[in-house]
């Protein structure tokens, strides 16, 4: 009876392992296969052709030549410093804007409390695109439209509504530790910068994240307040411009290598802030 359920087990085991093996390799196939042909060249100096005659490109085939050409590209540098710059500045307003406002729901208490809790809920729960023709025409009325600042804003500007992750996170901090800040005279500034947040590191880590991806990431709001500026577009504006039929004979090269340059700053942050991450959960417990 026992050997039978240990081989039911263990039949069932390797089954699910090679359904989740299966459905890896579906997952991580594309990923391969762009990095592999972003370092596609032609061997004989030409632009390499858009579809191989092979899955994987060939050893001979490899090289670092779309790279080169594509940091020498003076129009990807700049949406890069574009990109760089929009996420940069949106994740630090975002940031600071998402945790001020989940401490104030958690730990003031004040008569419109609950109704903005509300609606900042409901309001949370329509999707952004919905409001980019809205966007788009409160900025052209401020002469906004086509800006580095414009985009910015509108990253940033709502970044307040996503504070209920945030303020779970503080809810989980006694409020002890609050009393008796304020019995030694702090004020509520004091504590939200000097005993709050330095407790609160993995939210601030996830805030952070969350705040710098969407801005590096997005293409929607690029392309409606940017319009036909193409200097001012971000990365993932441009590389899809790229993809366009007077483009995609010569920069569809520069597509798939941009595309690959472009994960890399998230993949660095995310390695980088997991560790402190990890420190922030165990070093952010109260001791007694």
């Amino acid at each position: 009876m026992i050997k039978s359920y240990k081989l039911r087990r263990g039949i069932a085991n390797a089954l699910i392992y090679i359904a989740l093996a299966v459905m890896g390799l579906i997952w991580i196939f594309p990923l391969v296969w762009l990095v592999a042909h972003s370092f596609r060249v032609d061997p004989n100096g030409g632009v390499p052709a858009i579809l191989s005659t092979t899955l994987f490109p060939k050893v001979s085939e490899l090289g670092f030549d779309n790279y080169i050409g594509l940091f020498r590209d003076t129009m990807f540098m700049k949406w890069f410093s574009n990109t760089l710059i929009v996420a940069t500045c949106s994740c630090i307003i975002s940031t600071l804007s998402v945790l001020m406002v989940a401490y104030s729901f958690s730990r003031l208490r004040f008569k419109a409390r609950k109704p903005f809790i509300n609606v900042g809920m409901i309001m949370g729960m329509f999707p952004g695109f919905m409001t980019t023709i809205a966007l788009y025409y409160i900025l052209k009325m401020m002469g906004l439209t086509q800006t580095l600042l414009g985009l910015t804003l509108c990253y940033s500007g709502g970044a307040g509504l996503g504070y209920l992750v945030a303020k779970g996170f503080f809810d989980t901090i006694p409020r002890a530790l609050d009393e008796a800040a304020t019995i030694d005279g702090a004020n509520r500034n004091q504590i939200f910068w000097k005993i709050i947040l330095p407790m609160s590191k993995p939210i601030v880590v996830y805030t952070v994240l969350t705040s710098f991806i969407s801005p590096w990431c997005d293409f929607i709001l690029v392309k409606i307040i940017m319009g036909t500026e193409v200097e001012k577009y971000t990365i993932s504006r441009g590389l899809w411009m790229w993809t366009d039929k007077e483009y995609k004979s010569n920069y569809y090269r520069y597509f798939l290598s941009g595309s690959v340059v472009v994960a890399i700053p998230i993949t660095a942050l995310f390695l980088y802030m997991q560790k402190y991450y990890v420190e922030g959960v165990t070093a952010g417990g109260v001791k007694g």
